[in-house]
């Protein structure tokens, strides 16, 4: 069987496009609220990047537009080069968002499968790649059974799954650990971080701020739809003479009176 976490599309390049360049993103929703205002982000092919922020910061509103689920008021985004627009972007990017969002009648395997077909992967490759993403995450006995059947981790599980259908280059996870147990949340970064190593582009969003720490190489700060500071996570607590990431965000988000 082939190694799950080695996709074809994943060898690390010298001298590409980066994964995720924004550009004076905004986003000015109908009732007034400007969610993300001016917000610049780079993110280089290879990385494993933290979006760090309380609710309402822009993490969603950020991840929606570069998904093309939200449209940006003003601004440009692109995937490896490509408009995040484009068939090929979306080709290149694998979403695994916070809300359980799977079909509740169809089986596991079915969802994973259909899934691939959006992105033009034929039925017999799609199936063989369900089997190995199924294997992966300790789904395989569950194959047959219906998405709302399952426990909230192994939604969870699901959810990564789906997004790994397509072999994404830039893989996206919104809050991938919420509401999990420590055994499935092992897990998880086991795999995230065996994708990161064979070359996938990482970025994601926590509220679990050692999560962060751990995982990432980069991290950025967001406070009112804008990037405060961002740096790996040893020359942020340098900068801010903290012992961690946790105090590091108290001192740039708390203390500056921002409320989750």
């Amino acid at each position: 069987m082939a190694d799950p976490l080695t996709t074809p599309a994943a060898s690390r390049s010298g001298g590409g496009p980066p994964a995720l360049r924004v550009e004076g993103l905004r986003k000015t929703y109908a009732d007034g609220f400007t969610a993300v205002a001016g917000l610049d982000l780079e993110i280089p092919e290879g990385a494993f990047f933290g979006l760090l922020g309380p609710n309402g910061a822009g993490k969603t509103t950020l991840i929606g537009s570069v998904c093309n689920i939200v449209r940006p008021t003003a601004g440009t985004l692109s995937v490896f080069g490509h408009d995040h627009r484009s068939r090929q972007a979306r080709r290149l990017l694998g979403l695994a968002s916070q809300e359980i969002n799977v079909d509740r009648f169809l089986s596991i395997r079915q969802i994973l499968i259909y899934h691939a077909g959006y992105h033009g992967i034929g039925r017999r490759t799609a199936a063989r790649r369900a089997d190995e993403l199924l294997v992966l995450f300790g789904l395989d006995d569950k194959a047959d059974v219906r998405a709302y059947e399952l426990s909230g981790g192994m939604q969870r599980r699901l959810v990564l799954a789906r997004a790994l259908m397509h072999h994404p280059r830039l893989l996206i996870l919104d809050e991938p650990t919420a509401g999990v147990d420590v055994e499935l949340r092992s897990q998880i970064w086991r795999i995230v971080k065996g994708l990161n190593a064979a070359g996938t582009t990482v970025l994601l969003t926590t509220h679990y701020l050692e999560e962060a720490e751990t995982l990432c190489d980069e991290i950025a700060l967001l406070r009112g739809g804008r990037i405060v500071d961002r740096g790996s996570a040893a020359s942020l607590r340098t900068r801010y003479a903290a012992r961690d990431i946790s105090e590091v965000y108290n001192r740039v988000i708390t203390a500056e009176g921002v409320t989750t």
